[in-house]
């Protein structure tokens, strides 16, 4: 018999000494529900059951040699039929065994996947360290390239240049030189060396 089934009986037992006004033998019971499938000693085994799980919900009276001789309802079966039952509190249970068993499972297939491939948690762990050691690499080394140019950038100024109001002055000077007194522009040119044109990069 299963357990679910037991569970139906202890509420039956419960239901009909809760619709009693009085006291009833036990084999009262057996003829009512088990007869002749099971036997008396079945019967005074889920009444035992009923009491070890909550001892208010019966009154037992013994007698003819029996523990369990009569039995009936209390103030609490009733109530106990009506919040619960011993079918509801299997299915309860049964509920809070499957929510656990499936946690169990998920928490066994994340180890299993765990232990399958051990090297994808290292290879994820290695790649954010590699990202980051270049990341820092990267940093330091553009600090030093900036600060090695912002040091060597007065050596490599040079101020031998012509300014661009000094070519313009020259050239000035080479045309009204030659409007004048019609001379050549190379002669010219070598005229206006005074003004030495250092280089021939323009501002």
């Amino acid at each position: 018999m299963s357990e679910f089934f037991k569970a139906e009986l202890k509420d039956k037992f419960l239901e009909y000494a809760s619709e009693r006004d009085d006291y009833f033998q036990l084999h009262l019971l057996y003829d009512e529900f088990l007869k002749p499938n099971y036997s008396l000693q079945f019967v005074e085994k889920l009444v035992y059951e009923i009491m070890e799980y909550d001892s208010a919900l019966l009154d037992i009276m013994s007698g003819n040699g029996s523990k369990i001789f009569m039995l009936s309802a209390t103030a609490l079966t009733k109530d106990f039929l009506d919040e619960s039952g011993f079918k509801n509190l299997y299915i309860q249970e049964e509920e809070k065994w499957d929510v656990f068993l499936t946690q169990l499972a998920d928490n066994r297939k994340l180890s299993f996947s765990s232990k399958v491939t051990p090297g994808n948690t290292v290879k994820t762990e290695n790649k954010k360290e590699r990202f980051l050691l270049l990341s820092l690499l990267s940093a330091v080394i553009l600090s030093f390239v900036f600060t090695l140019f912002s040091l060597l950038k007065p050596f490599f100024r040079n101020d031998d240049y012509v300014s661009r109001e000094e070519f313009q002055r020259v050239i000035f000077e080479m045309e009204r030189k030659i409007k004048e007194n019609d001379v050549m522009p190379n002669d010219l040119f070598l005229q206006s060396k005074p003004t030495e044109i250092k280089k021939d990069s323009i501002n």
